[in-house]
This record gives C-alpha cells, sequence and structure tokens, in this order.
C-alpha cells in the first residue's frame, strides 16, 4: 500500500501571520532582510549572501541580463535562463558583469541616412528620447551625432527628412573617453550643464552613455549587490544534461552561482551534476539544486552537496505540472516540511543549507509567510515578467498593456532538458502555458513597494530580521469564509479609473 500523509496539503492563502510585542524599535528602517544565498559552516559567514530576500526564475520570460542589472542593483540576483545556447546565456553573464552602474549601453541607435520617420518609431519603441546617430546604427558603432527632441519639431518638418540633417554632430558635441569614472563622468554634465554624457573609444565608437536623470538613482543604491572586484552578482541556470560543457563557459564567463534547473530534483541526475562539478572545481563554484517537496528530497541534495535547495513542485502560476503529471504539494506544507529538515541538518552536521521557496507567491504577503516558514528567500517568475527590464516585449489587449509570460514547459519555450528524465531531445507533453501578465512599470519602485510590506509586517511580528522573524513567527490556518472577511466585504466599491 502506498504512503498516504495524513495532514492536507496548503498553500500560502490558507496561512496568516499573528502579530507579536513590537518595542519602539520595531520601526521598518531598521528591518534587515539581508540572507544567505549559499551553505555555510557554523560560525562562519557564507559566501554569498544577498541584501534582499527575492531571487528571479531561471525562465526566458524574466531573467535576462537587463533584470540581472536591474535586480543585483536592488540587491537581489537573477538567474539568466539555460534553455538556450551555451554562447547566448556566457555571452548575458558577461554581459552582465561588465555592466557599470551609471554606464549606460545605447538601446536607441539610429544611421545617419534614416529619417524623421524612423526617429518616432524608435522614439515610440523604447521609449527615450535620447538617440545616439552612429556609422552602422548599432550601439557600438562609430559615433556621429545625437538626436533629442530638441533636434526636430514635427510640425516644421517632413517625416522623410533625414537624420544626418538635423542631429546635432559629433563635432558640437561633449564627449568623455573610455576610462572617465563616473564621478568625472557626472561633474562633466554639471559643469557643461549636460543631459548625457557619450563616452566614446580611441577608435571614435560609442561605448556607453551617463545620463544626468540617473545620478539621484545611483546615490540612493545602497542595497547592491556586488562582487569582491565591485561588479553585479548574477547567477545562471543549467540542466542535468550539457553540464559538462554549459558550467566552464559560464564559470569562465564570470558567473557568481549556478543552479540546476529542474522540475523535479530528487534524482540521480541532479546528484551526478553536482558531482561533476565539486570533483572539477571543489567548493570554489556555488551551485543551487531542486526542487524537492518534502524532508527526504532535501536531505538528498543537501548530501550529495549542493549550496541552496528550491522547494516547490506545480506551484507557479504558468505550471500545469499538477494537472498533467498528478505530483506537486501546496507550497506551505512543502516549505514548512524542508525548513524543519534544513534546521535538523544544521544541528546534525553544523552546515546551514539555505532552503528558496520557488512558486506558489500570488501576493506581496505571500513573500512575509514564506520567510516566516523558513525559506531564505523566494524565486519568483509571474512577479518579475511584469516589468520593463524582463526580455518580453509589451502588448495592448482589450485596452490594457500586458507583458508576455511563457512557462519553461510549455512548446513555446521548448525547454526539453528540464523535462525529459533522461529520454529523448524532445517535449512529449506540456508542463507550462503561454499567457500575459499586466505590466507594472520599472523594477525598482515595484520591488521596494514590496519590500516595504514584508518590513512593515516584519515590524507587526516584532522581527528585525529574517531570522528573527522565523523564530517569533506564530501562524494560524484561516477557513474560507475567514479569507472571505479579510477582503473588501459589504459595501460598494468605487469604479477605479
Amino acid at each position: 500500500m502506498p504512503t498516504v500523509l495524513k495532514e492536507a496539503s496548503h498553500t500560502f492563502n490558507e496561512y496568516l501571520l499573528i502579530p507579536g510585542y513590537s518595542s519602539k524599535e520595531c520601526i521598518p528602517a531598521n528591518v534587515s532582510l539581508k540572507t544567505p544565498l549559499v551553505k555555510y559552516k557554523k560560525g562562519e559567514q557564507p559566501a554569498l549572501s544577498m541584501n534582499i530576500p527575492m531571487v528571479s526564475a531561471i525562465m526566458q520570460s524574466v531573467s535576462g541580463d537587463k533584470l540581472a542589472v536591474a535586480l543585483a542593483t536592488e540587491g537581489g540576483v537573477a538567474f539568466i535562463y539555460g534553455s538556450q545556447s551555451i554562447e547566448a546565456e556566457a555571452a548575458m553573464v558577461a554581459r552582465t558583469k561588465a555592466y557599470k552602474a551609471g554606464f549606460v549601453v545605447s538601446d536607441s541607435n539610429i544611421r545617419p541616412d534614416q529619417t524623421l520617420k524612423d526617429i518616432i518609431e524608435l522614439k515610440e519603441l523604447t521609449g527615450h528620447s535620447t538617440v545616439a546617430v552612429t556609422e552602422d546604427g548599432t550601439a557600438e558603432g562609430k559615433l556621429l551625432g545625437i538626436v533629442t527632441g530638441r533636434d526636430y519639431r514635427l510640425s516644421r518638418m517632413s517625416l522623410d527628412q533625414k537624420v544626418e540633417t538635423f542631429m546635432t554632430p559629433l563635432k558640437k558635441l561633449v564627449t568623455a573617453p573610455e576610462g572617465t569614472t563616473l564621478k568625472e563622468a557626472n561633474d562633466i554634465i554639471w559643469d557643461y550643464k549636460l543631459n548625457s554624457l557619450p563616452i566614446v573609444g580611441k577608435d571614435g565608437k560609442l561605448r556607453f552613455f551617463v545620463f544626468r536623470k540617473d545620478y539621484d538613482e545611483h546615490k540612493k543604491n545602497q542595497n547592491e549587490n556586488l562582487d569582491s572586484k565591485k561588479r553585479f552578482v548574477v547567477g545562471a541556470g543549467i540542466n542535468t544534461r550539457d553540464y559538462a560543457e554549459r558550467v566552464p563557459a559560464l564559470v569562465e564567463a564570470g558567473a557568481d552561482v549556478l543552479c540546476i534547473d529542474s522540475s523535479e530534483g530528487f534524482s540521480e541526475w541532479q546528484k551526478m551534476t553536482l558531482e561533476f562539478i565539486r570533483e572539477k572545481y571543489g567548493d570554489t563554484v556555488k551551485v543551487g539544486a531542486g526542487n524537492v517537496v518534502d524532508a527526504e528530497g532535501f536531505r538528498f541534495l543537501a548530501d550529495c552537496g549542493a549550496d541552496f535547495i528550491k522547494v516547490g513542485i506545480g506551484g507557479g502560476s504558468i505550471c500545469i505540472t499538477r494537472e498533467t503529471k498528478g505530483i506537486g504539494r501546496g507550497q506551505a506544507s512543502a516549505l514548512l516540511e524542508v525548513c524543519k529538515a534544513r534546521d535538523e541538518y544544521f544541528e546534525e552536521t553544523g552546515v546551514y543549507v539555505p532552503v528558496c521557496s520557488d512558486g506558489g507567491i500570488v501576493h506581496d504577503h505571500h513573500i512575509t509567510l514564506a520567510l516566516a516558514m523558513g525559506a531564505d528567500f523566494v524565486m519568483l517568475g509571474r512577479y518579475f515578467a511584469r516589468f520593463d527590464e524582463s526580455p518580453t516585449s509589451k502588448v495592448l489587449i482589450n485596452g490594457n498593456l500586458m507583458k508576455e509570460y511563457w512557462g519553461e514547459g510549455s512548446n513555446r519555450a521548448r525547454n526539453w532538458q528540464r523535462y525529459d528524465l533522461g529520454g529523448s531531445a524532445k517535449l512529449s507533453f506540456e508542463e507550462g502555458v503561454d499567457s500575459y501578465v499586466p505590466y507594472a512599470g520599472k523594477l525598482s519602485d515595484n520591488v521596494q513597494r514590496t519590500l516595504a510590506k514584508v518590513r512593515s509586517t516584519m515590524c507587526n511580528c516584532g522581527a528585525l530580521s529574517i531570522p528573527e522573524l522565523q523564530k517569533k513567527a506564530k501562524l494560524t490556518l484561516v477557513s474560507s469564509v475567514s479569507i472571505v472577511e479579510g477582503g473588501a466585504h459589504d459595501v460598494v466599491l468605487k469604479t477605479k479609473q
């Protein structure tokens, strides 16, 4: 007969936190969200940590290099998606590591023989009013001039007028040579009252822009997640098929941490992958594993040498693993059991293996619940897919701006390495859907708003750190009627415009 667990499988929505005593020191400004990213021994510090407990999902529609920079700026870590060629993934990692805060690679570029109409279309596409005019129309081409909103008037100019006739030419621009520091660049911007400063190489090719509007932004980013060389920390996804070729390329590109991307991690395939990395690199290469939903799965991966372990099967908004295969577990139940096993493992071995809660996050308060239940950080897909920095396009659906979002188990992603269980190189059936999510603007604005809620709730529980929250948290299961009571009810809501 099968083993049958007596307790029902619960989700985050079925729990609430009971407030605890809050001292006068319990204010959001005093809350620390610093958390370990990889395992460490008792009495030691982890080799990698984060300033906020958020990482991005290893997904085509979520984690490119642009989002990696934005998330590291806020203090988290993005995991570049692995369902692409080794060369393409390594290039994304390298671009993230090469990014200099304040130095922006131009994404609005045009040739001098193009027209005002092309300028207008480019502005509509990128939303940026500063356009670099380069010899070949690329971000790395020889700089010939720039076009801003001050260089043309639609009411007085023909749309087919050539860019070279109205651009501000290079000889009239203030530029700076490659190697200029951010402080020097900002000094030039203020001295010459510029809105932007092109950084140009000795070969005359455009390297970066430094913008006046970014000055205050860089000043306030105190949470940036940086390595010892002041570069952004970035992660990368790997699979259990081509790891012998992919891992060395990603390490060479500068990846700080890797993660095995799999819908179910309690397998010999993950053990083989971890053994390869440990034999080749020892403990110098950090790698997470998963996903699991019980103590047995956690123990297996911890003993195999995983640096962190992901929890969750079938709880993602685009995941249909539970529907198609009948495997998984409610995220709250899975997390509570695994985190208990994590603490027992720490007591027995003196090694603390961080737990990542992956999936099941619908509302911001679910993040706080996940942390209270024992998670060291959460992995988010749908959440980050909504932002400007995700790799997908904005589309207009029924009058509303949306962004495309699809699962790695969908036919669109065609990520057979994640799901094939060692079988043939194809997807036999889908475990994910293709969808849209409401467009939500900039990552920084949304992350700061979300974490403000997390800090506030932690203060309600009398906790100023994540470990303190886990120690003090009191959780209660709620009934379906209680859930209804918790929202707006018995009123007529005003229509939101």
